[in-house]
């Protein structure tokens, strides 16, 4: 009996079964051809059966555990987590896990400079709302022709496209959770620009240094991606429930510098 094998067995005597069970019935553990595996992801590899890669899913679930502790954390301090994945096939999933958690995600292009030029995607959202709003309000009939109202509307479609996931935004993202960094490397770039904490559910083509909590599985397979999603938003969500948002201060009206009074001329 190889290692690989042995695998179910290991996972039925686990301390924790429960987790690296739906892993392993979801295929978490299967990773690329040895030929593709990235050197960085070699510590978290169980065996290779067949040529391709096996994870280690009792390490697996350790790295997960390190994922939802930082997120069940930001979820108190009430931070903002990015999802991320441009991948058709999981897109929806990465979306659907954001909606649940009541955060921001970019599912269909990374525009560059969504972290980095931060000031410039403002003025896109920026757009997008005041159009929205133009619109629900008749605004957009009264003040523009046909012609016009069909331009809008095509610009519209592409900012919502775009920066439809991001809207609510009303600043730069804490953390990121991305699916693929490797697929989507300048998103990845760009939080590491800007110093954001990169948690990357991944497969072994990816590159682990490149990221600062990374999740090895089958990061193509659905089933695999949606499992680790549902424990980092229920992580996130746990946290949340006892956050306290802050008073905010209200705004004072600056008081005018008092000036000494004017001294009377004199007649020359």
């Amino acid at each position: 009996m190889t290692r690989a094998d042995l695998l179910f067995t290991i996972i039925m005597t686990t301390q924790s079964p429960n987790l690296i069970e739906r892993l392993f019935a979801s295929g978490a553990h299967f990773g690329f051809k040895k030929s593709r595996r990235h050197p960085t992801v070699t510590p978290y590899l169980f065996a290779a059966k067949d040529g391709s890669d096996i994870f280690d899913l009792e390490q697996t679930a350790v790295l997960i555990g390190n994922a939802t502790a930082v997120l069940t954390e930001a979820g108190k301090q009430g931070k903002v987590v990015l999802f991320v994945s441009t991948k058709d096939e999981i897109g929806r999933l990465v979306k659907e896990a954001a909606e649940k958690a009541g955060m921001p995600y970019v599912v269909n292009r990374w525009i560059g400079g969504m972290l980095t030029n931060w000031s410039e995607i403002k003025k896109r959202i920026y757009r997008l709302e005041s159009l929205i709003a133009e619109n629900e309000s008749g605004e957009l009939d009264r003040k523009y022709t046909k012609k016009e109202r069909v331009l809008i509307n095509r610009e519209v479609t592409k900012l919502q496209h775009n920066f439809g996931g991001i809207k609510s935004c009303t600043k730069i993202a804490d953390l990121m959770v991305i699916v693929d960094p490797r697929h989507d490397l300048i998103a990845v770039n760009e939080a590491r620009d800007m110093g954001l904490p990169v948690i990357a559910i991944m497969s072994s083509d990816c590159n682990a240094s490149l990221v600062t909590y990374p999740i090895t599985v089958n990061d193509a397979l659905q089933g695999s991606v949606a499992t680790v999603l549902t424990e980092l938003v229920a992580a996130y969500i746990t946290g949340k429930a006892e956050y306290v948002p802050r008073p905010v201060a209200p705004r004072v009206a600056p008081v005018a510098e008092a000036r000494p009074p004017r001294r009377p001329r004199t007649a020359s």
